[in-house]
């Protein structure tokens, strides 16, 4: 088969009378005598290849020692890899032939071409380990610690892509006249997509994972929620959701009304003063946002009204509503396809009946029925707590904890 190669693909090549000093991008089909004298030449290979392309490359002043001969992969496997290869042998020859997306470019025939290097990938434990084709997944639940024994190199992998999420906030609790705000999700980072060797750098050492917990429930006439707690990798700290406030008469009463800034921001408790913003989403500051403010509330005299939703990564929570029977959603969490399926994290807590964010949120107490309490945040999704609601049993004025983050680290491995 080799000889076949060689015959075919030597007779077929068309080479050009024009020497290359500078960087070009080679056409299927042509060789080129490429001059490194002055420098490093890059040999970008075809765009959109097709099986049987072929490029031929000669080092016509034998410089490739000195300045060296580099091939771009152009989007395309190389050698099975996303690396670009170098020539860096003096009188080097090389004919490379598309074969098919999993290898991509391979070398044919070549001449003064040392061994190719081989692939070596990132090597690491901790967590529940999982695999989703050429990739491993460490998914952290509770804090543990993530042990990387091999970093690898170009041509396998040498970065991990990663997902972390902060707990999600409780809801505020309520009296009888003025009900609590959702608690604000934990705050959303991740890096994925990235190809393997795009994403986060890593060494061989161990990294500490912390997995924040969610935040406590509101008590019924007396607290706010509990504010959410960071979870950690590395550099990477997502904060814990703000919380929910109380419902009451006045702002001079601990916790009232604000919602607490965070990851994503708590909603506005019900009270007897105008309309004001829930708490602060995305504090303290990163790019691109790590979540979104809590619903806005607060009325005019009023009383018998219910609170605004917590905040999501994707959306804001929704605002006090116009009457006490309408429901305060939560705002919307992120899909991610970083575990392998999709999975939809870091939803608002909703308030007075409302639904909770996609992704965890939990539900505001009532409406249908003032007496359903409200439905704390799922785990590991760092999901906010509903809120306590006006006029409803006293378990229904109970605000809701907030759910625990997550960690998920995920890397070629082969």
């Amino acid at each position: 088969m080799s000889e076949y190669l060689n015959i075919k693909y030597d007779t077929a090549i068309s080479w050009q009378s024009t020497v290359q000093t500078g960087n070009f991008t080679a056409v299927s089909g042509q060789g080129y005598f490429v001059n490194t004298t002055s420098g490093d030449v890059t040999v970008t290979l075809p765009a959109s290849p097709v099986v049987g392309d072929f490029v031929g490359i000669i080092d016509y002043a034998r410089t490739f020692g000195t300045n060296k001969c580099v091939i771009g992969a152009n989007g395309s496997n190389l050698e099975g890899g996303t690396a670009d290869l170098k020539l860096a042998t003096n009188g080097a020859t090389a004919t490379l032939v598309y074969a098919d997306a999993t290898k991509g470019w391979s070398f044919v025939q070549q001449s003064n071409v040392p061994e190719l290097p081989s692939a070596l990938f990132v090597i690491a434990s901790g967590g529940t380990e999982t695999t989703d084709g050429d990739y491993k997944v460490h998914t952290f639940n509770s804090s543990g610690t993530f042990t990387v024994n091999q970093v690898g190199n170009a041509c396998g992998s040498t970065t991990v892509d990663y997902l972390v999420v902060a707990g999600g906030a409780g809801g505020g609790g309520a009296t009888n006249l003025y009900g609590g705000g959702g608690g604000g999700a934990g705050g959303f980072r991740q890096s994925y997509p990235n190809p393997a060797t795009g994403g986060f750098p890593v060494s061989v050492t161990s990294y500490p994972i912390t997995v924040g917990g969610g935040g406590a429930e509101g008590a019924r006439d007396s607290a706010p929620g509990g504010q959410g707690s960071n979870s950690i990798f590395s550099s990477i700290t997502s904060a814990g959701g703000g919380y929910g406030s109380k419902g009451a008469p006045s702002p001079g009463v601990p916790g009232a009304w604000a919602g607490n800034p965070g990851g994503s921001g708590g909603g506005h408790g019900s009270g007897s003063a105008g309309n004001s913003p829930g708490g602060s989403g995305n504090s303290p500051p990163v790019t691109p946002p790590q979540g979104q403010p809590g619903g806005s509330g607060g009325n005019s005299g009023g009383s018998y009204w219910n609170g605004a939703g917590g905040g999501g990564h994707t959306n804001a929570g929704g605002n006090n509503p116009p009457s006490n029977t309408t429901g305060t959603p939560g705002g919307s969490g992120t899909a991610s396809t970083i575990s392998g399926s999709s999975v939809t994290r870091a939803g608002g807590g909703g308030a007075g009946g409302g639904t909770g964010g996609p992704g965890g949120g939990g539900k505001g107490a009532g409406i249908p029925n003032a007496n359903a309490p409200a439905v704390a945040g799922t785990a590991n999704t760092g999901g906010g707590g509903g809120a306590g609601v006006v006029y409803g049993s006293a378990c229904a004025q109970i605000g809701r904890a907030g759910g625990s983050g997550v960690v998920i680290i995920r890397y070629k491995f082969q």
